[in-house]
């Protein structure tokens, strides 16, 4: 292991940690917002916008990131005069902008049945307590079932989060210089590519890892209430 040559490539493969780091956080920010919705959508349980939904759900699911990221990007191409008429191929002509997208339907299809699942562990009780208070229905979403069901989907959307900067990685295939595309530009410079992965691998654990700290303590302030009432119960025995 050549630690001189480590030396001097680790500075090169942190400059594309800022554009990785958007390409995750941006892509998870708008998952987030529309994931949400989607999922108290189909707890409406109205066939019209639940199967659109399911369906979307499952394709995204069910097909690679890879895979969607060269139909956003070189399909797309395909409908040029199109998106040229409503004024958007000037966007998605854009590396950027398309796995931006694609990145953010993948994260959004895992997101909504994260939210989803979370959404049916609120206790029926607790709806029913607000409704008797004389909370409305937007009342009762956005005070009682919408918080308990965020700090539910916490855990799992953690995992989310890991995932996609792990995934924002394929956007190299797209001509992006984030953490992968440099070091693929690394290796067909010096043909070294175990040196190369090993430090673009150590960035992304040591990424992973501080996001992951950051949000199990996030998960902990949560649910400080529940450890509270685990100590009272123990004191009353």
């Amino acid at each position: 292991m050549d630690l001189a040559f480590i030396a001097e490539i680790v500075p090169r493969l942190l400059a594309g940690l800022p554009l990785t780091l958007q390409l995750a956080g941006m892509s998870i920010l708008l998952g987030t917002g529309i994931a949400l919705p989607l999922a108290l959508a189909q707890q409406l349980n109205k066939p019209l916008l639940g199967w659109p939904i399911r369906s979307y759900v499952a394709v995204f699911r069910g097909t690679p990131l890879l895979v969607q990221i060269f139909l956003i990007y070189y399909g797309l191409g395909q409908f040029r005069p199109f998106l040229q008429q409503i004024g958007l191929w000037g966007l998605f002509r854009e590396p950027y902008w398309c796995a931006i997208l694609a990145l953010t339907l993948n994260t959004t299809a895992y997101g909504s049945e994260i939210m989803r699942g979370a959404l049916q562990t609120v206790p029926r009780g607790q709806i029913e307590a607000a409704k008797a208070l004389g909370m409305n229905r937007l009342q009762v979403l956005r005070l009682v079932v919408l918080p308990l069901a965020l700090r539910q989907a916490l855990p799992g959307y953690s995992n989310e989060i890991i995932l996609m900067i792990k995934g924002s990685s394929l956007a190299s295939i797209v001509t992006l210089m984030e953490v992968t595309g440099i070091a693929q530009g690394i290796i067909s410079q010096t043909y070294r590519a175990i040196e190369v992965f090993v430090c673009a691998g150590a960035i992304y654990l040591a990424l992973n890892f501080t996001v992951s700290r950051a949000l199990a303590a996030l998960e902990h302030r949560l649910s400080r209430h529940l450890r509270l009432a685990v100590d009272r119960a123990e004191i009353n025995k």
